[in-house]
């Protein structure tokens, strides 16, 4: 079984940058995708990057692309999601999670395909 811990969040003006940190422990074999999705309150969860840790592969929503960068520490099993110039509307609960299912570019962000979650850790921007 898979777990994940976030961590890294944290309070930051607005132009700044954070970067958050998923170790992963337990068999990830097979939980190959690793993703990071935010909620901000009163909205739904979104996914905003992912990465395939076989071949570091990676995909982004518009929303964060060109700000945002996934990455990966194979040795520390540890996922990072390097944020820069952050804005108030990156504020938000952010959450790792990892999968093993088939995705696809439509179904990548779908939340019903992530089988496995952190418990979240996060962040506020101030304008």
């Amino acid at each position: 079984q898979v777990q994940l811990v976030e961590s890294g969040g944290g309070s930051v003006e607005a132009g700044g940058s954070l970067r958050l940190s998923c170790a992963a422990s337990g068999d990830t074999r097979s939980n190959f995708y690793r993703g990071w999705f935010r909620q901000a309150p009163g909205k739904e969860r979104e996914g905003i990057a992912l990465i395939d840790t076989r071949d570091s592969g990676t995909g982004y929503a518009d929303s964060v692309k060109g700000r945002f960068t996934i990455s990966q520490d194979n040795a520390r099993n540890t996922v990072y999601l390097e944020m820069n110039s952050l804005n108030s509307e990156d504020t938000a609960m952010y959450y790792c999670a990892s999968t093993g299912a088939r995705l696809t570019f439509s179904t990548r962000f779908s939340i019903r395909y992530w089988n496995t979650w952190g418990q979240g850790t996060q962040v506020t921007v101030s304008s």
